[in-house]
């Protein structure tokens, strides 16, 4: 009972500091599923071109992404870009922007990889007789593929796509390593502040679950939806 009463304590003390980390991983975790998911259309695109090198290189940037740690691509992005003379723009109506910055771009990057494939073959298994009627239409390609194929592959992938913003809500706390006050950060600060380290572990672990938990159970009612509306 004495864990419990600490984590009851703990939670009226310091949920403000909780709160503020939940707002800025649910902001990262958004921001960077929106522009991994459109980088992912535009990588899905070259991955499909008949243009070899694009595709090539569409190839290379998927298995890179995918084969290398996030915590390497931060830290490469976040520590390595401003070595080279490549840094991010100070906003100074909002704190550590650049960190922020960082932390979107890097998460962007390796969640379009991920996005990329979902979108790849969710255009796969739309039916190519659907190009075909597109093009006998009168169509180009590119205009076949946008406003035709691409429209009922997303309808296909949507539940793909919402359990990546699942999926980053978890591995945004990765973003705790250079500063970003994320759910993770301000859990280690209470931690400094109290030394009760299982308990604030244990309140992040059950906010973590009780925001994918949410997440999931709005996928799961999203799929329902769509099944209704091909019937």
């Amino acid at each position: 009972m004495t864990f419990f009463a600490n984590v009851c304590l703990t939670i009226e003390k310091y949920y403000r500091f909780f709160l503020e980390g939940v707002q800025n991983t649910l902001i990262i975790a958004f921001f960077s599923v929106f522009i991994g998911t459109l980088l992912g259309i535009l990588m899905a695109m070259a991955r499909l071109s008949n243009f070899k090198p694009l595709k090539w290189l569409a190839t290379a940037y998927i298995e890179f992404f995918r084969g290398t740690p996030l915590m390497v691509q931060l830290m490469f992005i976040f520590y390595g870009l401003p070595m080279i003379g490549v840094t991010f723009p100070d906003v100074p109506f909002i704190e550590n922007f650049q960190r922020f910055a960082a932390g979107i771009v890097a998460m962007s990057l390796n969640s379009c990889a991920y996005v990329a494939e979902v979108i790849r073959s969710g255009i796969q298994a739309v039916d190519i007789g659907q190009m075909e009627a597109a093009r006998s239409l009168g169509f180009k390609k590119s205009q076949a593929m946008l406003l035709v194929v691409l429209p009922q592959a997303i309808r296909n992938i949507l539940p793909a796509l919402g359990n990546e913003f699942v999926t980053v809500i978890k591995e945004s706390s990765i973003v705790s390593v250079i500063g970003i006050a994320d759910l993770m950060y301000r859990t280690n600060g209470v931690k400094a502040k109290n030394y009760k380290t299982l308990e604030c572990l244990f309140i992040a672990a059950m906010i973590y679950f009780i925001m994918t938990f949410i997440g999931g159970r709005l996928i799961s009612a999203m799929e329902r939806r769509l099944r209704r509306g091909r019937k």
